[in-house]
């Protein structure tokens, strides 16, 4: 599903490459036996921290990113500074739960997988808008 989404990624030798690479993680995870969903959200969390670091190196003013791996201020960020709109309080908590559990990872420390497939089911609709400006 998510390799689909970032399609017009597929094997591009950029940020939105890597992505997609994550994406392809994604849905390896979604798809295989493992109940920790703590590697699920690692990659789905370089997903959207490379997504936007790709849409603003190629849609801001000055085609520059932060060197944070905090998916709101990111997305904060991109608003802010190239002409993709979406409503930041929406996704905010969420990307923020996600960017917590991505560093729960790195530090072996299991997750609420039932809380953590909610905020995926809030945030996917967020791909299909960063997809859909990507292609504009």
């Amino acid at each position: 599903m998510y390799a689909e989404k970032l399609k017009q990624f597929e094997n591009v030798e950029n940020l939105g490459g890597k992505a997609w690479e994550h994406a392809v993680a994604c849905d390896f995870f979604d798809n295989s036996p493992v109940k920790d969903c703590s590697m699920h959200c690692f990659h789905y969390q370089q997903l959207f921290e490379l997504l936007f670091k790709h849409l603003l190196e190629t849609r801001s003013e000055f085609g520059a990113y932060p060197r944070t791996h905090k998916l709101g201020s990111l997305l904060a960020q991109l608003v802010k500074e190239t002409d993709f709109k979406t409503d930041v309080d929406k996704y905010e908590a969420h990307l923020t739960a996600i960017t917590v559990c991505a560093e729960a990872y790195r530090y072996n420390f299991l997750i609420d997988c039932k809380i953590y497939r909610k905020d995926v089911a809030i945030l996917t609709p967020l791909i299909d808008e960063l997809m859909e400006f990507a292609k504009n």
